[in-house]
């Protein structure tokens, strides 16, 4: 492949990979680490049933959820951002075709279920890497292609935290477990009046707080398929969402694309 063919590819890669960011944040491996660091083998979602007791937890305020989201230098070779209104979207513009799925679809965004007392959102990017020493122009094609798939190793991470009251927190965080599972086989969201085709649900390991599951989503858009990762953690009533998305996991298949093991164990120690 030539120079600029790769630079043609890439560039055209990068704006429907932006756009994908714009509309959620995910990719799919044949092994994944989980918080401890392990490696496990992926499998079909399964059981939606929450092993926590229904312990009757007391809703964090808003000042202490903003003092136990993820600020900047939370996560070493990360940047932490609050979320802003471009990257709302109002609970009432998101939908599914399957009833059952709306949870995985709020998951994906951050919106509450029923009995959130308070939300916060941030956004977590990892660093780039060190820039290439030489301009694309000069580059050897196999060293234009290896310079654009390091500029498109990013992760961008959107991560919601909802403070519920009582028994509302096990309860949404089942209920996001069990749409997982019975959504699996795939579903189609609307998203503010725009429709996202996801194809398949894969559960994945991970561990942290009380409990925690986390799973990769594969959404398609005219034939091109996009990993992301979902990642949900419940501490006592507090649930936290990740939704993560590779610029370069689009490129090769998602194979180096892993659960964000770093920012899970960050906002979890935060939560204690």
């Amino acid at each position: 492949m030539r120079a600029t063919v790769v630079r043609r590819t890439a560039l055209a890669a990068c704006a429907v990979s932006l756009t994908l960011l714009a509309t959620a944040c995910g990719g799919s491996s044949d092994a994944d680490t989980d918080a401890g660091g392990g490696k496990n083998d992926k499998g079909a979602a399964t059981s939606g049933s929450s092993s926590a007791p229904k312990t009757s937890a007391k809703a964090l305020g808003t000042a202490e959820l903003e003092t136990a989201s993820l600020k900047q230098g939370d996560v070493e070779g990360h940047k932490v951002a609050e979320a802003g209104p471009d990257d709302e979207v109002p609970a009432d513009g998101l939908k599914a075709d399957k009833a059952t799925c709306l949870p995985v679809v709020h998951a994906m965004y951050g919106a509450a279920e029923a009995g959130s007392k308070a939300t916060t959102k941030r956004k977590v990017i990892t660093d780039p890497k060190a820039g290439a020493k030489k301009s694309l122009k000069d580059m050897t094609d196999g060293e234009a292609e290896g310079a654009l798939k390091a500029a498109f190793d990013l992760t961008s991470t959107l991560v919601a935290l909802n403070a519920y009251e009582g028994t509302a927190g096990p309860d949404a965080f089942a209920g996001l477990k069990k749409a997982a599972a019975d959504c699996a086989g795939g579903f189609t969201a609307t998203v503010a009046g725009t429709k996202q085709k996801i194809v398949s649900i894969t559960e994945e390991k991970v561990t942290g707080g009380d409990e925690a599951a986390a799973w990769t989503l594969i959404q398609e858009d005219d034939g091109a398929k996009a990993p992301f990762k979902l990642v949900a953690l419940r501490k006592e009533g507090t649930v936290a969402t990740f939704l993560s998305f590779n610029l370069a996991a689009g490129q090769d298949g998602g194979a180096k694309f892993t659960v964000p093991t770093e920012v899970v164990a960050a906002q979890a120690k935060k939560l204690g």
